[in-house]
């Protein structure tokens, strides 16, 4: 089962960034919407994705993995062939809400089944709950990796010919589950919808999203401070995409090992801790680097660095915070947790990445954003709970 699961997530990810990255530019030019509407598209499929894994969540308590996970893919096939057709603005608005609600249901499916499994491999005996999670995060890196590729392969047919290739990696997707995925996975139980207030009421759990929502504030600044870094240093954001894969390579090869260490040494706090620390070293590189307004080459040097130690905190984070929901959430609740936390981080990172971007553009002296922005993980670190007395 967790094979199937770790399977699923890099398939997923193929099948969506053979299409995402690729996704601004044909709006905006194939399809001819203004800029300003371009962004509302994009923020729309953000909202309709990450804004609702509560009710994806909240759904795979009441009717069980299997049903949500089939119903998500569907929804994926149905859009991403929508949109290589899409021309009129409310088409492509349309097949964009529909690819996002679409994730907003099956990844919880498959993300909190993923954590309750690893649960019952480390009781079972098979070592640490996170090895199996960080297994969950290099098969997703992984697809991240591949699936840009394959468009970019895709598009010099055309923009359609990616949107259907990513509804046939779908397709092969829900035919897997159908053949593989169980109606009743043992263990697993079903409950009534509900159980949001008490959600709100635990501490514990709002502590952790605070937490996770902050590094996902600060590894959202991939795609807002480092490419204006990265066109100071180098006059153009060409060197950008080689940042990129520089991120998804090492998560490929050090996840594992990273993880692996962190279990023996690290209980979950402190190896989330211990990545916010990382994350914010990262910042602190390019603020230290900033005032000396260093270009070329030995410009990018600081901008690499803080791709790094993102990246290494990434790792130890992402792992830690999905291997400690289990823990925090109510019985037959897993799937609301999973999703609510997915949910609660990315309104942290809506609302941070505004006031980024005002402080991006504020004038104050160049090193005072990343600064900033270094504060944020190491003020997080003391959301996270102590770990209760036996």
């Amino acid at each position: 089962m967790p094979r199937l699961l770790i399977l699923t997530q890099f398939a997923f990810n193929v099948g969506f960034f053979a299409v995402l990255p690729f996704l601004a530019e044909h709006l905006g030019g194939t399809v001819g919407l203004a800029g300003w509407l371009v962004g509302l598209v994009l923020g729309l499929r953000t909202f309709s994705q990450q804004g609702l894994f509560v009710v994806g969540g909240a759904l795979v308590d009441r009717f069980g993995v299997r049903p949500v996970v089939l119903v998500g893919c569907t929804l994926r096939i149905a859009g991403f062939a929508w949109l290589g057709y899409a021309q009129a603005v409310w088409a492509v608005v349309g097949a964009v809400l529909l690819i996002g609600f679409a994730a907003a249901l099956f990844s919880p499916a498959v993300e909190s089944e993923i954590a309750r499994q690893a649960v019952c491999w480390e009781e079972a005996g098979g070592g640490p709950r996170a090895n199996v999670l960080a297994l969950f995060t290099v098969a997703s890196q992984a697809g991240a990796f591949v699936g840009p590729l394959l468009g970019a392969l895709l598009l010099a047919v055309d923009f359609r010919a990616a949107c259907l290739t990513g509804a046939g990696v779908f397709v092969v997707v829900l035919a897997g589950h159908l053949w593989l995925l169980p109606q009743h996975i043992p263990g697993r139980a079903r409950t009534r919808l509900g159980g949001v207030l008490p959600m709100l009421r635990n501490r514990r759990f709002l502590a952790v999203c605070g937490a996770y929502g902050a590094y996902l504030l600060a590894y959202n600044q991939l795609y807002l401070a480092l490419p204006e870094e990265v066109e100071r240093a180098a006059g153009s954001q060409a060197p950008l995409a080689w940042l990129f894969a520089l991120s998804s390579l090492l998560v490929v090869v050090a996840q594992l090992p990273v993880t692996r260490w962190a279990a023996d040494r690290l209980d979950l706090r402190r190896s989330m801790a211990a990545g916010l620390l990382a994350i914010s070293a990262g910042f602190a590189v390019v603020a230290a680097a900033r005032p000396a307004g260093w270009t070329g080459a030995g410009g990018l040097v600081p901008a690499a660095g803080f791709v790094v130690l993102l990246t290494l905190g990434q790792m130890m984070v992402a792992p830690a915070a999905r291997a400690w929901v289990p823990d925090l959430a109510e019985d037959g609740r897993l799937g609301l947790y999973t999703g609510a936390m997915s949910s609660i981080s990315g309104l942290i990172v809506l609302v941070g990445s505004a006031a980024t971007g005002s402080l991006l553009d504020s004038g104050l002296p160049p090193a005072v954003p990343w600064l900033v922005l270094a504060a944020v993980p190491v003020a997080s670190m003391v959301l996270l709970p102590r770990p209760r007395r036996a």
